[in-house]
């Protein structure tokens, strides 16, 4: 037989570095007198607009691809990290995200095995994937299982409402009206999410997410009180979240423990998964290191804990989160922000319990240029310019 002619490389010429902030509201009916979470949480009611610390990789020949790293009010960080480190390390070489992954996390390890600096790889890996997939002509779901779902479920994900147990009753409603079936909670108190539970209902699936708020002793009263309110799961009760041993101890308590997160890499997390310190994990892609790491997740764990990422994201790395949610074995639903916004970035922007994927080859991730442009609040080209339309995105 004649050889094949072999498939041509495809080299990453620039990356395109997009710093977007959209403003929402949380629908609050009154403002908090006071909050249990700082003004760094994007729970808070200090936060208005959310960031998205996006990337546009552009190749050789013109395929271009999306990703977008965690940092909400530490972008800046993420993006020094973007411009000066990262994103000139992947320049001029063969997309291959998996390889480029590994090289880059060795690289750059002595900087930390997560922070901005991960977050960052993850940004490009997300743009790598959607590129990949756009090679193999498929959808990034059918690119990582060919028999992925189609549509998938999503949760309704509440910011912090101070306490106020009338507020958050309001604010379930709010969510079932639109359609939502199981919500988060972002409140800390017994009255609060007792509330809660009594508006869902019984059965509605009901989580609780503290923000690393208790010691151990503080966690274990907590937990005690609420195991009347069958919660699925309590999220990152405990400070300092690494804490593998208390958290095995708090896990015996009756409510399954979740978090991931903030865990160093995928090592990190495994180490507490193995270490019975969680029941659910939640790793993130926009943290976590991307696809390439997420790979690690996609099939069911023998040890069977849950995996359910974590996303407060609204640009490529949410739609991406529901692509690798498609593609688990594992039925479980995409985390949505419960929150109203005056534009919609792309069509999976606004919130609903059901979501349709595209049926566009590789992430999906068509974003509304006009909107983009108007709450660009920088662009930056790392790499050959001649590559990049800078005239419209």
């Amino acid at each position: 037989m004649p050889a094949t002619d072999p498939q041509p490389e495809h080299i990453i010429r620039s990356v395109e570095l997009l710093r977007v902030s959209m403003p929402f509201n949380a629908a609050r009916s009154t403002e908090p007198t006071h909050e249990s979470i700082d003004e760094f949480n994007a729970s808070s009611r200090t936060f208005t607009s959310m960031e998205s610390l996006m990337v546009k990789v552009t190749t050789d020949g013109g395929l271009i691809g999306w990703g977008e790293a965690f940092g909400h009010k530490v972008n800046e960080v993420t993006w020094s990290a973007l411009g000066s480190l990262v994103a000139p390390f992947y320049l001029n070489k063969a997309v291959d995200p998996e390889a480029l992954n590994d090289q880059a996390q060795r690289a750059f390890h002595a900087f930390g095995r997560t922070g901005p600096v991960l977050y960052a790889i993850s940004a490009l890996d997300i743009a790598l994937w959607d590129i990949k997939a756009q090679i193999a002509g498929k959808p990034l779901r059918q690119l990582l299982k060919p028999s992925a779902r189609n549509n998938i479920g999503a949760y309704a994900s509440l910011v912090h409402y101070g306490e106020d147990p009338s507020e958050v009753a309001a604010q379930i409603s709010r969510g079932q009206d639109l359609g939502f079936t199981a919500f988060k909670l972002h409140e800390s108190s017994y009255e609060a999410i007792a509330a809660a539970r009594k508006q869902a209902g019984a059965e509605a699936p009901l989580m609780v997410d503290v923000n690393c708020r208790w010691n151990e002793a503080d966690a274990a009263a907590a937990i005690d009180s609420f195991l009347p309110l069958n919660l699925s799961w309590l999220e990152e009760p405990l400070w300092p979240p690494d804490d593998v041993a208390a958290h095995r101890r708090l896990s015996a308590r009756g409510i399954p423990l979740a978090g991931g997160e903030n865990a160093s890499g995928v090592q990190g997390l495994d180490a507490a998964l193995e270490g019975g310190a969680l029941s659910v994990a939640q790793p993130s892609l926009g943290k976590i290191g991307g696809i390439s790491s997420m790979l690690h997740y996609l099939e069911p764990r023998t040890d069977a804990a849950a995996v359910v990422p974590h996303c407060f994201y609204y640009g490529p790395a949410q739609v991406a989160t529901a692509q690798f949610i498609a593609a688990m074995s594992t039925e479980v639903s995409l985390e949505f922000p419960l929150l109203i916004w005056d534009e919609h970035l792309h069509p999976l922007h606004a919130a609903r319990a059901m979501i349709d994927l595209p049926d566009s080859i590789g992430l999906g991730f068509t974003p509304d240029l006009d909107v983009l442009e108007k709450y660009l609040i920088d662009r930056v080209v790392v790499g050959d310019p001649a590559t990049v339309d800078l005239a419209g995105l």
